[in-house]
């Protein structure tokens, strides 16, 4: 099986040209070699040594195998060289997909089309990067070109799907992506995609339909992301290494996958507390009570809402005489205040007494921003990893607002929550201006 599928792979490295045809058998017998990463990369070696400066059929080979290594820009760079036809275009336009250009996705998909391809691919892949480019719409128009060559198709399932889901309908975009699969079992986007809604919705079958995006080819790098994310929360660090391992064997450089092999390999060694845990979310939980919660007087309400004090947290970090120091709060609205944190177990300037520990874990004030609209920005709408969208939803952060009012400190706190996530959310944070909370 191992020598058959080496000749197979030799045969066809040896072609003068590549085709999709090609890249298909490429992926199929390379899956049923031993040590396929290195082997190919051995092979696009070759290729690169032979034909330094690629053109024509030999530029069309190297950008196939650069994009099959997730080389995306440099498949693009040597693509441009290649012979004009309806392959270079429709690897143009993955390439693009990948690098989320979706525009110039499309602009390739179709001129692949007006090149000859028959076939319904390049209308479903234009479909998919006109529903991810946000143009919703017009990839619904598409869509009905694909229903009329392949209505039962898996592709018009999982197209239908992904339009549903763009549009905020889960459930019915889950249904659709079930179809896509019920066709075609082995269908990666529709699995994917499934596979991801599930995990959203902590649904356990996430792991097992990622595992089956990774068991066929072409390997679903971001399946094995988000499956290595699973099983670091589940504890099995071993195996979320071995994901990330896999990606990093076709693309050494891929950002996230080594940020989070670190996470993982470090969570190996890692301790949680699971008391001192408990301690800590319940503790904030307690500073989380806003003071409207308490019988105060209407001078003491007034006062504490004119010095933005809204919650016991901004309480324990305001001291004794900053609360005398403002207008009209005398020894009467003081002793009403203490008596209200002595029932909780707590103390004016406490925070402040105690350092940052308990700092970090105060409710901060509201951080004022010249932007209101983009504080109110719902976190939901951000590109977040699956970790950091869970850690979040943890600390009940649901507005940019909110995330920016956290300290680094409060978000490491979060079990499972490390720095490579940290790093994306500061790296989110930055895209609008903003960051997080320094400690006090």
């Amino acid at each position: 099986m191992e020598q058959s599928a080496q000749d197979a792979l030799t045969a066809i490295a040896a072609k003068e040209t590549w085709t999709a045809e090609d890249h298909a058998e490429l992926l199929k017998e390379l899956f049923a070699t031993h040590d396929a990463p290195n082997k190919f990369k051995a092979m696009l070696a070759r290729m690169e040594a032979d034909h330094p400066e690629p053109k024509g059929a030999a530029a069309l080979k190297i950008g196939i195998a650069r994009y099959m290594l997730c080389r995306f820009s440099a498949a693009l760079s040597a693509l441009a060289d290649a012979t004009d036809n309806k392959d270079r275009r429709f690897f143009q336009g993955l390439c693009y997909k990948q690098l989320r250009q979706y525009d110039k996705a499309a602009e390739d998909f179709e001129r692949a089309r007006d090149r000859g391809w028959e076939g319904h691919e390049a209308l479903a892949e234009l479909v998919e990067v006109q529903a991810l480019g946000g143009d919703l719409d017009k990839a619904q128009k598409t869509l009905a070109k694909v229903a009329k060559k392949a209505s039962d198709s898996a592709d018009c399932h999982y197209l239908t799907g992904l339009i549903q889901e763009l549009r905020g309908f889960g459930e019915q975009a889950a249904e659709a992506y079930e179809k896509a699969r019920q066709v075609d079992a082995d269908h990666g986007a529709a699995t994917f995609r499934l596979a991801y809604y599930y995990d959203l919705h902590g649904e356990e079958e996430a792991i097992e339909l990622y595992k089956q995006c990774a068991a066929h080819p072409p390997v679903h790098a971001n399946a094995l992301l988000n499956l290595a994310v699973l099983y670091e929360d589940i504890g099995q660090y071993d195996k979320a290494v071995g994901c990330l391992k896999r990606i990093l064997a076709t693309n050494p450089n891929h950002p996230r996958a080594r940020l989070f092999l670190r996470d993982a390999e470090a969570s190996k060694t890692m301790y949680y507390d699971e008391d001192q845990a408990r301690r800590l979310a319940k503790r904030n939980a307690v500073l989380d009570i806003p003071v409207t919660d308490f019988e105060l007087s209407v001078r003491a309400r007034n006062c504490l809402k004119k010095m933005d004090i809204r919650t016991l947290g901004d309480l324990v970090r305001t001291t004794e005489s900053e609360l005398l120091a403002y207008k009209n709060f005398g020894e009467t609205s003081l002793k009403e205040i203490k008596d209200m944190l002595t029932a909780k177990g707590l103390r004016l300037g406490q925070a402040l007494e105690e350092g940052s520990d308990m700092a970090d874990l105060a409710t901060p004030r509201q951080v004022s921003v010249s932007n209101e609209g983009v504080l109110a920005t719902p976190i939901d709408h951000i590109e977040l990893s699956i970790r950091s969208r869970r850690a979040l939803d943890a600390l009940r952060i649901t507005t940019l607002g909110e995330l920016i009012a956290r300290t680094e400190a409060e978000l490491l706190a979060c079990k499972n929550f490390g720095q490579t996530s940290l790093n994306e959310i500061r790296q989110r944070l930055a895209e609008y201006g903003l960051r997080l909370r320094e400690a006090s």
